[in-house]
């Protein structure tokens, strides 16, 4: 899974794409830390790595989408689900990930975010502990 490639260092960046200009566009800057929590129905967070590098792309063609994943698919390392899901969209955020560490796990409160998306711009991590 994607939490466990990051923590063993196998995979060094994240991707979120969409057709329009929407989170993490514009929200995640170097030296961010971005904590993850495993997708698995427990909502603990579970590591957290800092930013080393963030590229945002202006509005892309599909083949430049497709040309821009395949020339990062060594850090990417996605899947082929992936791969499917992120090539061709028109706006992409690739975001490079150093140093990241298992953390003993916790739980947020979410209460305050009405749209849960995947991304969750929270500022001080200790104001959403649960």
């Amino acid at each position: 899974n994607e939490l466990e490639a990051l923590i063993t260092g196998t995979k060094t960046m994240v991707i979120r794409g969409a057709a329009g200009r929407k989170l993490p566009y514009g929200r995640v800057f170097v030296n961010d830390t971005l904590y993850f929590i495993k997708n698995d129905g427990e909502g603990k967070v579970q590591a957290k790595a800092i930013v080393a590098d963030v590229f945002q792309s202006e509005k892309m063609t599909e083949d430049e989408s497709i040309s821009l994943i395949e020339k990062n698919q060594d850090k990417l390392r996605l899947t082929e689900k992936q791969y499917k899901r992120w090539s061709g969209k028109r706006y992409l955020i690739l975001i490079q990930v150093d140093k990241v560490d298992v953390i003993d796990p916790f739980v947020i409160d979410k209460s305050n975010y009405e749209n849960m998306d995947d991304w969750l711009p929270v500022g001080n991590i200790d104001e959403v502990r649960a």
